[in-house]
């Protein structure tokens, strides 16, 4: 199989005792035939160099300058790996091969030059690319170029940042017909989907799929200190102690947590019982590049014994000497925990450890869904979906700032982007006039017509400061507005949010980046601090929150329906689930539970669902403005990933009147109108559309800033031209991001027919967790949080007394 890889190759395999695997010299056949590939093959088979293999035979067998092969990541991190991995052989084989990255990071002189004499080999973002592509010399840059790598194919293809790329795919194939992509993923469900994403034109013919080995399963296990689980907390930090026994057993650890509060809340915890002071670190994207790029190097050398991370770090980042990966809290999906669990050993022939730590009894059965999911097979599925107007908006754009270019031409490249197969005549032409003016309620403002049109149909940029203005704005990551933490001395630490800066007074004090700091004072773009041994609180982070995927929902409802299987849970868990039966009921797959009761001289409604937070969130405010139309008395709601609890002043004895279908047709519209979901969803499409923009040459507007802009402009739209395509584009947002509407409807759907309501005379078990939040959302510190526990005691011998 060896023979055909160049002679040079093959000694670098053999001297490293190494062969070829299977994979690795299909990915090289397709290479050969010109074939677009996509690998799927399990973290540790080597699916980086099975992607590079064919770039660098042919750069062996055909030596060339210029820009060969370009790679796109959705990390910066992994790029900056892949180079240091990559450069490994390079060198060792002594071969004359240039390879580099290109991100946000990269020094402005660095891109220069990239442009005018470009590597080999370019590693990258997908934000680069297309900022890449915004030159009028790009044609020529990547006029030769062979192959365009696709890593973690699974982390971006269904988002925004997949819309980018695939139309970036589009114009390089329109500028070398010849390009073969190329995509590589550990965590594919659905293989025929990702190669139709890939594919020009959707045509799924033409990308080879190659399918890895399968490696040695993982050994996973569920930590539960002492045997007990808690009724509620989704962290884990009541295993703090254990935690850090495994890190001291081990060579390195990765400790996972889903939120960045969450990770700085753990590392403190970790610290506190840190007793052999072993070197431990924080990673997550908000801290500073020099603080993340610090560890990593530390990680990368062996230096530290821990790391606590988020998602910042899940993705493809290759650190042989971790061996055991710890998830704190429910892991949200089989695949994201298999990526995770992937991190560990890092070696196909080994099986990868990993502990899972749930935060509560909802969260074990989750966890124990999760590995069964794992040991099945199981991959959450994937929902690919049209392309984005907004970005599509931002592409458009930057293609004019390259060269002028004509209407019919322009669709025609676009269509062959499989998210926008479909874009209609009409669709793109809103598109044009929108960047030609800003749409018709905006035509006024010489700021919005960005586009000209000339008396040939050419389309081409107004002005070059427009240019100017979206190299400058480009991207797709929206950040919420933020402030930079800065000792006095102007070392940045890192970025916390205006919302909980604003929360901040000087004197008081947080944690961040591991360390409890208090704030000195502070200004529209700074927080000055400095280090402190006060006690601190943990800052908060918006965005949406992971809700479980369907497939783990689908699993923890068939655990409830099936007793048989409550033997592999532990003996509290197992009890919980026994009296919930007993006093009450437990839901049918298929069917949803709705218990009544009253509680300390309020009324609650319970519905479990499983259908996710951002679901439930959502449904909650329906059910409480139904609830107050109906006279009930709603007060409030709360929700977890499992379940929803609405209480008011008088009970519900027609649940089934609330969950109506209309709900979604009007209570359900009238919210998001009113809410500030669709102000904060225009927000960002505003910003990646390029009707507003972020940055002016030597000047950042601050987050306050940019929303009194959108929102001035939104209020305009809403009133002179309801139907522009930027309001349609924060709808589908606000939908789908915001509030899981789909899952929602599905939720509604159901309710008709398969409602089982429970009335019961006081709380039930499965209510628990969630009666022991409503404190908790209004709980401080010191003696509030000690009568919490004596109250969620109380709480539970009610609910667990059978008699």
């Amino acid at each position: 199989m060896a023979a055909s890889l160049p002679s040079i190759l093959n000694d670098w395999f053999a001297g490293r005792g190494w062969h070829p695997r299977r994979h690795q010299m299909d990915m090289l056949a397709a290479g050969r035939r010109g074939d677009h590939a996509l690998l799927v093959a399990p973290t540790g088979a080597g699916k980086t160099l099975a992607g590079f293999l064919p770039t660098l035979v042919d750069l062996i067998e055909s030596p060339t300058e210029g820009l060969h092969t370009l790679y796109v990541s959705p990390l910066k991190a992994l790029a900056v790996d892949v180079r240091r991995n990559l450069l490994t052989p390079i060198e060792e084989m002594g071969l004359p091969i240039r390879v580099e990255t290109r991100s946000g990071d990269t020094p402005s002189d660095r891109k220069a030059r990239q442009r005018a004499r470009p590597p080999q080999i370019l590693l990258t973002t997908p934000e680069s690319l297309s900022l890449l592509l915004s030159y009028p010399d790009s044609f020529l840059m990547f006029a030769d170029l062979r192959t365009v790598i696709i890593d973690e194919v699974h982390a971006f293809a269904t988002q925004k940042r997949g819309d980018l790329l695939n139309l970036s795919l589009a114009r390089l194939q329109s500028i070398n017909a010849g390009l073969r992509r190329v995509a590589l993923s550990a965590t594919v469900a659905d293989v025929d989907a990702y190669r139709a994403w890939l594919a020009p034109d959707g045509d799924i013919d033409t990308v080879t799929p190659v399918l890895g080995e399968d490696g040695a399963p993982p050994h996973v296990t569920i930590l539960t200190p002492e045997g007990r689980v808690p009724w509620s907390g989704h962290s884990g930090k009541y295993a703090a102690n254990q935690v850090m026994a495994e890190i001291e057993r081990r060579q390195t650890t990765l400790v996972f947590c889903n939120t960045r509060g969450l990770a700085e809340l753990i590392f403190q915890e970790l610290w506190s019982v840190n007793d052999a002071n072993l070197p431990i670190a924080i990673h997550h994207g908000s801290l500073s590049i020099e603080a993340r790029r610090k560890v990593e190097s530390a990680m990368a050398a062996g230096k530290l014994r821990a790391l606590v991370a988020t998602a910042s770090l899940d993705l493809g980042v290759d650190w042989g000497n971790v061996d055991c990966v710890i998830q704190m809290g429910a892991p949200k999906g089989s695949s994201r925990l298999l990526q995770r669990i992937g991190r560990a050993n890092h070696r196909l022939d080994m099986a990868s450890e990993a502990i899972l730590i749930p935060g509560n009894r909802f969260e074990y059965l989750e966890a124990r869904a999760a590995l069964d999911a794992v040991e099945a097979g199981e991959r959450d599925a994937d929902d690919f979906r049209p392309g984005s107007l907004d970005v599509l908006a931002q592409h458009v754009m930057g293609l004019a700032c390259a060269a002028p270019f004509r209407e019919d031409d322009l669709l025609a490249e676009i269509r062959s982007s499989t998210p926008y197969s479909a874009l209609t005549d009409d669709a793109f032409a809103n598109i044009l006039h929108f960047i030609e003016g800003g749409g018709y309620a905006l035509r006024a403002y010489d700021r919005f017509k960005r586009l000209t049109r000339d008396p040939d149909g050419a389309w081409r940029v107004s002005h070059p400061n427009f240019i100017a203005q979206h190299r400058l704005n480009a991207g797709i990551i929206v950040d919420q507005p933020a402030l930079a933490v800065r000792f006095a001395n102007g070392r940045k630490l890192g970025t916390v949010e205006e919302g909980f800066a604003a929360t901040l007074r000087p004197g008081d004090s947080f944690f961040f980046s591991g360390m409890a700091l208090e704030v000195v004072r502070m200004d529209t773009s700074d927080l000055v601090v400095r280090a402190t041994a006060k006690q601190a609180r943990i800052p908060s982070w918006g965005g949406t929150r992971m809700a479980m995927s369907t497939r783990l929902a689908d699993r923890v409802r068939h655990f409830l329906a099936e007793p048989d299987q409550w033997h592999r849970f532990p003996d509290d868990v197992r009890e919980w689930l026994e009296v919930q039966k007993y006093r009450s009921a437990l839901p049918r797959p298929g069917q949803l539970l709705i218990e009544t009761f009253p509680h300390e001289g309020r009324h609650y409604l319970v519905c479990y669902s499983f259908e996710g937070w951002n679901a439930h969130q959502s449904l909650g405010m329906l059910l409480t403005r139904r609830m107050d139309a109906q006279g009930l008395m709603p007060l409030g709601f709360v929700s977890n990933d499992y379940a929803l609890a609405v209480y008011g002043l008088k009970p519900v004895t027609d649940p089934a009147s609330l969950f109506s279908a209309d709900i979604l047709d009007h209570e359900f519209v009238e919210w998001v109108e009113q809410s500030s979901l669709l102000k904060r969803a225009f927000r960002d499409v505003a910003v990646i559309s390029g009707l507003i923009e972020r940055q002016h040459p030597g000047k950042r507007k601050t987050g306050r800033q940019v929303t009194f802009s959108t929102d001035l402009i939104y209020d305009v739209l809403r009133k002179y031209q309801p139907d522009h395509l930027l309001l349609k584009a924060a709808w589908a947002d606000a939908r789908a991001r915001m509030t899981d509407v789909g899952r929602l409807g599905d939720l509604i759907d159901r309710a008709a027919s398969t409602m089982l309501h429970v009335e019961l005379d006081r709380v039930s078990p499965l209510a628990v967790p969630l009666l022991i939040l409503i404190g908790r959302e209004h709980v401080a510190q010191g003696d509030a949080e000690d009568a919490l526990l004596i109250e969620a005691e109380a709480l539970v011998e009610q609910a667990m007394r059978t008699a």
